[in-house]
């Protein structure tokens, strides 16, 4: 736009994760406003894109607009209009716009070799979805998963924003933990090692993953990345069904100097409770990614 600065515009929409209509427009707002965080940005104004059935109650539709629209307050922004069109399935989500300094701009392919990979939430939260569809999930486990999806990313942002070192970043979403760190390093020549030990999950996920309440989507990104990642050791597949797993509304994944590491990720803890260093960036070899 100037000199000084930028525009970034993002759209997501997803069916209900959850039963409530003020979490799923909760949830689906988190989600939509992501990806302005994981520029470097800030949200500035947003606009509703909501589908829903003919018999679906007012209160329903009400609720989900209500969710989303103080998860916009909470972020700093604005909804200034938007869109609905009757559909079977209920669909929400927001198209973003918001602004960044040119120079500012982060980047998901701008990894370093040496590079420390910061991960800020747990994952799992597609296998307590379904833990909770399938009401294997206790109150606990659902409100560990709830917590973490409504959480703003603008949170983690905030907190690093004026720290060096920050090379890349981006927004771990439905694609999974293990096929976002592709993207990152998709044809710079550099892998991401991954220790999986160091990866967080949330409350549930391994016995979920243990009892084999994967998403769909989870085969899916194993199809597709497969070919694309090395196991360094024996890891049991319930593990590699949770780095599988496709997140909702998930945290950053931050690409920094190892210099500046530490402080970044001290920075990160005190709002981020889960965040962890879990990876590192070194020379590439037939496999982007690989797992120890």
């Amino acid at each position: 736009m100037t000199d000084e600065l930028a525009l970034i515009q993002t759209v997501d929409i997803f069916p209900p994760a959850v039963d409530d209509p003020y979490e799923y427009g909760q949830i689906a707002a988190a989600n939509s406003l992501s990806d302005v965080w994981a520029m470097g940005g800030k949200a500035r104004l947003c606009m509703n894109i909501l589908m829903y059935p003919e018999d679906m109650p007012p209160d329903a539709v009400n609720a989900i607009l209500r969710g989303g629209y103080d998860k916009v307050m909470e972020a700093g922004a604005i909804v200034v209009g938007g869109h609905t069109i009757k559909d079977d399935i209920p669909k929400y989500g927001l198209c973003v716009s918001g602004l960044v300094h040119p120079d500012k701009i982060l980047k998901n392919n701008a990894i370093r070799e040496n590079d420390i990979l910061i991960l800020t939430k747990a994952i799992g939260t597609g296998l307590l979805i379904n833990a909770t569809k399938g009401e294997i999930a206790d109150e606990a486990q659902y409100k560990s998963g709830l917590d973490s999806m409504v959480c703003l990313n603008k949170y983690a942002a905030e907190a690093v924003q004026d720290l060096d070192g920050i090379h890349a970043c981006t927004d771990v979403t439905g694609f999974s933990i293990i096929g976002h760190s592709f993207e990152m390093c998709e044809g710079t020549g550099l892998q991401a090692l991954i220790n999986h030990k160091k990866v967080p999950f949330l409350p549930g996920a391994e016995d979920f993953a243990k009892m084999g309440l994967v998403p769909a989507a989870t085969y899916a990104n194993r199809r597709y990345l497969k070919k694309h990642v090395g196991l360094l050791s024996d890891i049991p597949e319930y593990i590699t069904d949770i780095l599988y797993d496709p997140q909702t509304s998930g945290g950053l994944l931050y690409s920094v100097d190892q210099n500046n590491a530490p402080y970044v990720l001290e920075a990160l803890k005190k709002v981020c409770p889960y965040a962890e260093a879990i990876g590192k960036i070194v020379k590439g070899n037939e496999h982007p990614i690989s797992i120890i």
